[in-house]
């Protein structure tokens, strides 16, 4: 990799003018693993080499990457960790890039000459590869999916995380929301929707708004009502939110836009081509609500007791 690749400008830019070129075709780019024609079982996040989730815009990048090259597997590593592995990466394959956020720390003089110090992000590219272009990998890393668990299971599944939330969900009319001033979301009852799946889908979706407030995560929703640009923000927050859920709970997303969404399209079209760095922050925003969302679970508080 060049090091003009791993300059920040231009790794924001890189990665949001694809974003956009999938978005000004009318396709969410987020919604591509579950709309692949060679899909085979759930839909996971991308996996590191020790098993743990990639998270944020990594997620979004290797589901993209993978579908374009055709991976059925969903682990990713380094040369390096593949060699620790006593493996190697074949010859002649090339690498996807993932990037991390760090900051460093500048010292500057102040208007009245005394020294401060600023903390500057910035952001850096790795390379990784998929399992598939390597060989001589221990064999569990080329073990196929695991089936899909019963439907009724996953769904049970879903029920139990979502009421572990202690969201309150109030059912009816026709519309799905969360309302701050009340801090409720509002759900059309559970038969109106096509099945199980798009109910829980859309709820995923209105549960990322209700982490916003600042007792939870602290997203500033107060201009969305006025603000179209910010209402774009906290909806691209709120559908990568959903997609990282049903990633995680192994169900569909809403593949089709939902009515009152469908606008969303041009909106995130103008934010992301004004500002560069608009799909990183979303995704981070959402990893950090599916992140809260999951640390209301019981087995998740019984993880950090234990450790």
């Amino acid at each position: 990799m060049s090091s003009t690749e791993n300059q920040p400008g231009d790794l924001y830019s890189r990665i949001t003018d694809k974003i956009i070129e999938d978005l000004a075709k009318g396709v969410r780019p987020w919604m591509k693993p579950w709309n692949a024609a060679n899909t085979a079982g759930r839909i996971a996040r991308p996996l590191r080499y020790n098993g743990q989730p990639y998270s944020g815009v990594n997620v979004l990048l290797l589901w993209s990457e993978g579908i374009a090259r055709g991976y059925t597997s969903s682990t990713w590593m380094t040369f390096k960790q593949s060699l620790e592995l006593g493996a190697a990466v074949r010859k002649g394959e090339t690498g996807t890039a993932v990037v991390f956020a760090s900051r460093f720390t500048k010292s500057e003089t102040d208007g009245n000459g005394g020294e401060v110090e600023r903390e500057i992000p910035f952001l850096k590219a790795y390379s990784v590869f998929n399992v598939e272009q390597i060989d001589g990998l221990p064999d569990q890393y080329y073990q196929r999916p695991a089936p899909v668990p019963d439907p009724v299971q996953r769904i049970e599944h879903a029920d139990r995380f979502f009421r572990n939330t202690g969201a309150f969900i109030h059912h009816g009319g026709n519309q799905a929301f969360f309302s701050p001033a009340a801090d409720l979301i509002q759900m059309p009852l559970f038969a109106s929707f096509k099945d199980a799946a798009s109910y829980y889908a859309t709820l995923s979706h209105e549960v990322t708004h209700w982490t916003a407030p600042n007792h939870r995560v602290g997203r500033d929703l107060s201009r969305y009502a006025k603000d179209k640009s910010e209402r774009a923000r906290e909806e691209l927050i709120a559908e990568l939110g959903s997609c990282f859920l049903c990633a995680d709970l192994g169900i569909v997303p809403e593949l089709e836009p939902r009515p009152d969404h469908a606008s969303y399209l041009d909106s995130w079209l103008k934010v992301l081509t004004d500002d560069r760095r608009a799909i990183f922050q979303a995704a981070a925003h959402a990893q950090r609500a599916v992140s809260f969302l999951h640390g209301l679970q019981p087995e998740r508080a019984d993880e950090r007791l234990a450790a």
